[in-house]
Formats: C-alpha cells, sequence, structure tokens
C-alpha cells in the first residue's frame, strides 16, 4: 500500500489503541526467540484488507519454510498520521519495539535521525534480491549516512481521473487532455454550471488529511510551478516566502471558495478518501480527482469496492505544469518500506520473514493486488503484473514526469505547517498572503533558519 490518505483519529481512539499495541508488543516481547512480530497498518475501510491478506500469505509460507518459526501479525488499525505515532511509540523502548514494522517513505529519516531502525546493509551485501529493485526505489530508505533501512514494496504516480460520462454531459472532451492549471479549474467550472449535484474537483486538503493533502495535492501544484520549489538541494536549504507556494495555496483556496469542491466539512472529514473512491466516482457524483495510481485496486473484483465499469467509465490525464511549462507534466512518487527497529529483539528472524516477503512470486502478487508501481525490474517485466490493471501502462509513464520529498528529518514538521495553511484557505479562515505568512515563519522555526529566499 502506498501512500494513502493521511488522517488522524479522536485522542481517546487514539489511546486506546496505542494500549492495545503496548500489550500485543510488550509484556516481554521478544522474550520468545522463535516469533517474529510485525507490526502494520490496517485500513480504516474495513472493506480494505489487501496488506492483511498479503501478509496472512507470506505468514504461512513462512511457517511452513520454518516449522519451528512463528509469525505474529499486530496491525493498527488507524489513518497514517495515527500509525506513524504509535509505531514510534512502539520503536521507543525494548520492551514494546516490534521485529519489523512498516514504514512510510516520508517518515523513515526522521527516525532513522531518532535511533529507531536498523540499518540493513549487512543482510543486504547477501541477498541477490537487491540487484533487482530499482535504484530510484533503493534510496528512497537510504539515510543521509549512506547506510539503508528500508526494503521498499512498490510506488506510486499521481495524476487526474475524470469520468468521461459527466464529462460528456457538460460538453467536455472525453478524452480530456489539460494543458495548465486553468484548464482545470475552468473544466471544473463548467460541470458545476452544466451537471448540478455533481461535485467538480476533489483535491485533499487540510490536517485531517495529512501527508495526503501535502503530497497529493500541494506537492502535485508546487512542483508544477519551477525547479526545486520545496527544498533547493544544491544549497541545502528549505524554500521560503515563493511565488510557487502562493500560487499553489491559491489553487487550493479557488477550488473551495468558488464551491468547485466537496462542501468543506466533508472535504476536512477523515473518510473523504473512503467517500471518494467506494462512493463518489463509482456513483458518479464526482467529476475530477486528483489522486493516485492505486485507485484502480479498489474497484477491481477483490477491492472494497468493486466497480466492473470503472475502465469505460474514468480516463486518466497527467497533471500540467502551472501554465504549461516544460516538461508539462508533473507527478509525486512516494512508497512504503519494511524496516526492522533498532530494539527489536529478534532481528535475525525479522529479516528471514523480509526474505520470504521479498521473493518474485509475492513481489508480484502484492504488486497486483495493491496497483501499485513496481520497483523491481524482473516484477515490472512480469506478464501477470503488466496485464494485472487497466491505466498501468499510463501511470508507470509519468514516472518520467516523477517528483520525490526530501527524504530529510524536517519533512514530517514541515508537511505539516503545509497542512495547516492548505486548511486555513480552505476554511476562510485566513488569505494566501496570511496563511504563507504563517507557513514561511514557522519553516523557520522548523529548519533554525536553514531558509532560503525565491
Amino acid at each position: 500500500m502506498i501512500l494513502r490518505p493521511t488522517t488522524l483519529l479522536p485522542l481517546a481512539l487514539s489511546t486506546a489503541l496505542v494500549g492495545t499495541l503496548l500489550t500485543a508488543c510488550g509484556s516481554g516481547s521478544g522474550s520468545d526467540a522463535h516469533t517474529v512480530r510485525v507490526v502494520f497498518q490496517q485500513s480504516l475501510d474495513n472493506k480494505a484488507r489487501t496488506m492483511d491478506n498479503h501478509l496472512a500469505r507470506v505468514k504461512k509460507q513462512f511457517e511452513e519454510r520454518y516449522p519451528d518459526k512463528k509469525v505474529k501479525l499486530l496491525p493498527i488499525k488507524a489513518a497514517p498520521a495515527d500509525y506513524y505515532t504509535k509505531v514510534q511509540q512502539l520503536m521507543r523502548s525494548p520492551k514494546t519495539a516490534p521485529d519489523l514494522v512498516y514504514e512510510d517513505t516520508f517518515l523513515i529519516n526522521a527516525d532513522i535521525t531518532a535511533g529507531l531502525l536498523r540499518p540493513l546493509d549487512g543482510y543486504l551485501k547477501d541477498w541477490p534480491e537487491w540487484d533487482k529493485y530499482v535504484d530510484t526505489a533503493k534510496t528512497a530508505a537510504k539515510a543521509q549516512d549512506g547506510k539503508t533501512y528500508g526494503i521498499p514494496d512498490g510506488t506510486d504516480t499521481r495524476g487526474l481521473w475524470f469520468n468521461k460520462d459527466i464529462f460528456a454531459k457538460a460538453g467536455l472532451p472525453r478524452n480530456w487532455q489539460p494543458k495548465s492549471w486553468d484548464d482545470v479549474l475552468d473544466a471544473a467550472r463548467t460541470v458545476k454550471k452544466k451537471v448540478p449535484g455533481v461535485t467538480p474537483l476533489n483535491v485533499y486538503t487540510g490536517k485531517s488529511q495529512g501527508e495526503a493533502a501535502t503530497m497529493q495535492t500541494f506537492e502535485m501544484l508546487l512542483y508544477g510551478t519551477g525547479k526545486d520549489p520545496l527544498y533547493d538541494a544544491e544549497n541545502k536549504k528549505w524554500v521560503s516566502g515563493s511565488k510557487g507556494f502562493r500560487d499553489a495555496l491559491n489553487f487550493v483556496r479557488t477550488v473551495y471558495h468558488e464551491k468547485l469542491g466537496p462542501k468543506v466539512p466533508d472535504a476536512l472529514d477523515p473518510n473523504v478518501y473512503t467517500w471518494v473512491t467506494g462512493e463518489w466516482l463509482p456513483q458518479g457524483k464526482l467529476a475530477i480527482a486528483l489522486d493516485g495510481s492505486w485507485l484502480g485496486g479498489t474497484w477491481i473484483k477483490s477491492g472494497a469496492a468493486p466497480w466492473k465499469q470503472w475502465d469505460k467509465v474514468l480516463g486518466q490525464a497527467p497533471m500540467p505544469t502551472q501554465n504549461g511549462q516544460s516538461p508539462g507534466a508533473v507527478s509525486m512518487s512516494g512508497g512504503w518500506t519494511w524496516a526492522i527497529p533498532a530494539k527489536a529483539k529478534n532481528p535475525e528472524l525479522a529479516w528471514e520473514f523480509i526474505e520470504v516477503l521479498g521473493t518474485k512470486r509475492n513481489s508480484v502478487a502484492y504488486n497486483v493486488a495493491s496497483a501499485n508501481i513496481a520497483v523491481r525490474k524482473d516484477v515490472a517485466e512480469d506478464k501477470a503484473y503488466t496485464g494485472s490493471m487497466p491505466g498501468l501502462k499510463f501511470f508507470t509513464s509519468l514516472v518520467e514526469h516523477t517528483h520525490y520529498r526530501p527524504t530529510l528529518p524536517a519533512y514530517p514538521q514541515v508537511s505539516t505547517a503545509i497542512q495547516e495553511a492548505m486548511e486555513s484557505v480552505t476554511t476562510g479562515d485566513a488569505s494566501v498572503e496570511k496563511a504563507a505568512d504563517a507557513y514561511d515563519k514557522q519553516l523557520k522555526s522548523i529548519t533554525r533558519g536553514a531558509v532560503i529566499e525565491k
């Protein structure tokens, strides 16, 4: 599973979940040298159990290969932001640290810097499968110290999904390919005018959507405004005060100010992703969605919301750059990795589980089931993968236009500051200038002044 929308759970529920996992991983965690404890995120959508099913299959394979060893799967049913918090809490103590954790690449460097993860280079040098991973995927879990701390299981790209039937009713082309932000907004305005009762455009926004708001909306806009719009790698400084940042905020403001998006309470509801994929798109209630390559996995027969006609009804288009400037399109890529906590009691056993998890057979099965973009060359060439999903060729083609978030410890805090700015313009509590100024102030505090004006 790749970067899904990030949400926060109520405090009472959050505390209960922490207590449950502390109990599961604690009370002598690691005292059983023959059991590997695996922590992963379980979707809030009870029908979305791709990872659960995948790990259950691997658990069976592992226990058949090693009859004297066991796997204990410890799902955390939470939205990503809350999941991150719980995993970090578990990893801080040898009493509660699991043996293997599912880590989002956007957070992995912060956890590495905090000393929560174990480098895997000693294992990788003797693991022939590692040579089959593409270089860009390998760097996603590599720290500034040059060591690798996680094994990626897939990546993703992002673009525009649109309902061709709604577009036909609005007089818009069924093969729509917008060339600028204005083209996207104008199409949404046309739908609003000519097809009442349909939400023209969904873009995730606000703190409740967490990293989904940052990456699937804001950075898809920001990286279409110019070079190094968020972090200047050459100068090793974060970008402050840019016109591109304000323009991206203004796009978000326009969507919600002009009522082109969902109602604001719905947009800020933790369940909006489930509504987009399970109801709004399948039921013809949403015309355009700025979203990820994995959505088709929701609608296949084994998905959370099977929808036979999705590949006929929905079209895809690259997200254009702001004014159509080169290269003309933009995408963002992320991914998740399997990592071994520094305080895990059974790291060798965890690695043995990774070896089973990381066979070609299991990698193909998971990438097909989750609609991920493959990170292994042998998987990307496998016919079971290449023929598994309509739209796969399109989303794979976006890799040439893709960007990766800065893999720096400060990034999670920067991301949160972006979400706050987005929410304030979505609700109308702040103007674009006021929200951008507040972000710049936070950025300087987060990075201790390591900023550059552009």
